[in-house]
């Protein structure tokens, strides 16, 4: 039997040979990344949703992209306005909204009616932005600006794009482009053909299950709740930096300029073992999210 040595020491040193290393994650990559490469989020760009029942969502606001709109967003804030509105429509793998369900409230005081189509720029109007080294289907160049967004265009203009958990300002048909009183988020795959058709003003960055894992409405097609006793009640709808200090979260997120954010863009495209065996070597824009990451004040 002159095969069997060799056959042994072969295995035997198979097994005795270290596993290869796992390769870290974004999260990981993030996790570990120093304070240098983490900004601080502005808490007047902070809204902070309080519903009746004791959950909370904090919304990231895109004041540099919708300045008209984010501006009517504070108002409306600060008039309370917002202080017996509900959550009336949850449509599946589309957003939920909220507002005024009743479509009849005075709109706040103080507020821009008609405020501009806020729905793309000239491109690098939000400072040079880092490129994206992955492929994406609806724009043929899109990047990470310094403030935080991912931006999708084609090199003259640039937009925003609808990924989970953003934000935007429902509205009528055109021209109307809503006021910010009522809001909804993305809770199903990105609705990407909604890009340069909407004012979109933000991302929640914190306690998205109380707003994409409520009971899906049935109403219009639309997931509207068709019986006003589903509608979720909020309690309140607040700037951050309105709180009382002692009650102000606080946010960072991974800055697109630093090093390590490179780094994580190729953890999500090129996922490795012991789980991934066939790296992607691709990665939607809408899943190389931004970290943002919660912090003690």
């Amino acid at each position: 039997m002159p095969m069997l040595f060799p056959l042994f020491a072969l295995l035997a040193a198979a097994q005795a040979a270290p596993a290869p290393a796992a390769k870290p994650t974004a999260a990981q990559l993030a996790a570990g990344a120093p304070a240098s490469a983490w900004a601080t989020i502005d808490p007047q760009d902070l809204l902070q949703i309080d519903f009746a029942d004791g959950q909370r969502s904090v919304i990231w606001l895109a004041s540099a992209f919708a300045p008209a709109h984010v501006a009517n967003i504070r108002t409306i804030a600060r008039a309370g306005w917002w202080n017996d509105a509900t959550v009336y429509r949850v449509q599946d793998d589309y957003v939920t909204q909220w507002g005024d369900a009743t479509e009849k409230k005075p709109p706040a005081a103080g507020i821009d009616r008609t405020p501009p189509a806020e729905y793309e720029w000239a491109w690098g109007a939000h400072g040079t932005a880092v490129a994206n080294p992955y492929r994406d289907a609806y724009a043929s160049r899109t990047g990470f600006t310094a403030s935080g967004w991912a931006v999708a265009g084609d090199g003259t203009r640039q937009w925003l794009p609808h990924c989970y958990g953003m934000v935007g300002v429902a509205r009528d048909l055109a021209p109307d482009t809503g006021t910010g009183g009522d809001l909804y988020t993305v809770i199903g795959h990105a609705p990407r053909h909604l890009d340069r058709n909407i004012a979109l003003v933000g991302r929640v960055i914190d306690g998205m299950a109380a707003l994409s894992a409520l009971p899906r409405g049935t109403g219009g097609g639309l997931g509207l709740y068709t019986d006003p006793k589903q509608r979720v009640p909020i309690k309140r709808i607040a700037i951050v930096a309105d709180l009382p200090a002692a009650e102000r979260p606080a946010f960072q997120y991974l800055r697109p300029d630093a090093a390590v954010f490179g780094a994580t863009l190729e953890a999500r495209a090129n996922r490795g073992g012991p789980f991934f065996t066939v790296p992607a070597g691709a990665a939607d824009l809408c899943n190389l999210i931004v970290p943002v990451r919660p912090v003690a004040r």
